[in-house]
Formats: structure tokens, C-alpha cells, sequence
């Protein structure tokens, strides 16, 4: 049974919970290079090193956001011991939230993967851990669609994870000199997302819905074209941008 406060704080953990015990742990995922086992060790390195990092800076002693090698120590436990430690780690990153919502101003700056985060990104980056995960798992059954759906998904994704989501496609497009790859996102009733590539930066704001989108769809496939990922449903996108611009922006968003 989760506990209440950290039901309060992650209310996306418990159907995350369901999701993985209704799977082996080698089952795969549409995360194509990890199964279920893969992703739970992936969200047991993301608790803990949420925890980590804002821990330390409320001790005064701030420290630097470890790599995916943080996850080495979780591969070795046993099932039964991953789990058990996967639990325990969401619920200090609960206690860990709590004491620093009590104890600094949201605003407060935080240092998190070479940027500045605030205080209140650290819980609600663990929540969207649990969403875009769960859909791993699932793909897109009702839960994960009105999850992704929700608008803070997409503010979260742009303002606090835009530009590090954008690193890994932009090194995979070849711009050279004077190369540029922009694309807009179209979610009717809402801003578009603009991402753009140059052989020098990486951007993603949102901009009031110009011209010709490279993409329309609802906005829980958005989030999840942000992320790298593809709807099961093919159909929920629709572009008239032409193969060469649309494999590009597609290219862009790789996702981690």
C-alpha cells in the first residue's frame, strides 16, 4: 500500500504500480531497448537522484546531478530487492519535497543537469517520470492518454525539459553551416511549440499558432512526439509538411 502523503504528492505512482505488477519483469516495452525491469530500474535512479540533488541543497552542500550510470547499483538487486528500493526511494523524494516546499521560496533556484530548476520541479518531474513511463508499458490506454493530456504535461515538457529532450536529435541531424531544421506543433484551441535546430543551438518555446503546422495532433500525442515516442494510432498526427520536413523535426524530437 502506498502511503497517503506520498499518494498525495506522486498520485501518478500507484497506476505506475499497477501498470509494472501487471507485467513480467522481462517483458518488453515500447520503450524499444528496455523492459519492464529496464524501466523500473530507470524510475528507482530517477527518485533517488531527485532526493539527491535537492537534499543537498537544502543542507547547503549542493552537489551535481549524477549521469544514467547512477542507475549500476539497481541492476544488481534481485526483483524483490528493486522493488522494495524503488518504493522507499519514491517515498523519501516525497519527504525530501515537503521539507524544502516548507522550508524555501518556489522560486528558488536549484541546480539540476548542467541548468537551474525550482523547487516545486523536483516532485512534479517525478510525476511526469511515472506518466510517460506507465505509457511504456501500456501504451496508449485510457489512463496514460488523459495523463498525457493534461496541460501541465505539456508546460513541464517545454519549460523545465524543452531543450535537454531536443540534445540527443539535434547531434543526430546534419546541419552544417548555414543548416536549419524549425518546426511547429499544433494542438488545436492551444499555443503551438515551435523546436528549431541550427548547427550551434536548440530551441523550444511556445508561440501563438502561425501559418502551416509540421504537425497537428491532440495533446496527448503531442507530449508524446515531444518525448520521442509515437502514438499506437498513427492516424492521431497529421502533417502536409512533406517527407524531407517532417523526417527532419521527427529527427529532432528523438527524446532521450
Amino acid at each position: 500500500m502506498i502511503p497517503t502523503k506520498v499518494d498525495d504528492t506522486l498520485p501518478e505512482l500507484a497506476p505506475f504500480v499497477h501498470a509494472v505488477q501487471a507485467r513480467r519483469p522481462d517483458d518488453g516495452t515500447w520503450c524499444e531497448a528496455w523492459t519492464v525491469r529496464d524501466v523500473l530500474i530507470h524510475q528507482t535512479g530517477n527518485a533517488e537522484q531527485l532526493a539527491r540533488v535537492l537534499q543537498a541543497f537544502l543542507d547547503g552542500s549542493p552537489v551535481e546531478t549524477r549521469g544514467f550510470d547512477r542507475e549500476a547499483p539497481f541492476r544488481r538487486l534481485s526483483d524483490s530487492e528493486l522493488w522494495a528500493t524503488f518504493l522507499n526511494r519514491c517515498e523519501r523524494l516525497t519527504e525530501v519535497a515537503a521539507a524544502a516546499a516548507q522550508d524555501l521560496p518556489p522560486d528558488t533556484e536549484v541546480r539540476w543537469t548542467g541548468r537551474t530548476v525550482t523547487v516545486p520541479f523536483f516532485a512534479e518531474h517525478m510525476r511526469e517520470e511515472l506518466i510517460l513511463h506507465r505509457w511504456d508499458l501500456t501504451g496508449d490506454d485510457r489512463t496514460a492518454v488523459r495523463a498525457l493530456e493534461e496541460p501541465w504535461m505539456t508546460e513541464h515538457s517545454v519549460v523545465s525539459v524543452g531543450r535537454p529532450l531536443l540534445a540527443r536529435g539535434g547531434a543526430g541531424l546534419d546541419l552544417g553551416a548555414g543548416g536549419r531544421v524549425e518546426g511547429r506543433l499544433r494542438t488545436p484551441g492551444t499555443d503551438d511549440i515551435v523546436v528549431a535546430a541550427d548547427a550551434d543551438d536548440r530551441s523550444i518555446r511556445f508561440a501563438a499558432p502561425e501559418g502551416p503546422a509540421t504537425i497537428e495532433s491532440d495533446a496527448a500525442t503531442r507530449v508524446l512526439l515531444l518525448w520521442g515516442r509515437r502514438p499506437a494510432d498513427p492516424s492521431r498526427w497529421h502533417s502536409e509538411a512533406g517527407p524531407e520536413a517532417l523526417r527532419a523535426v521527427r529527427t529532432l524530437l528523438s527524446g532521450y
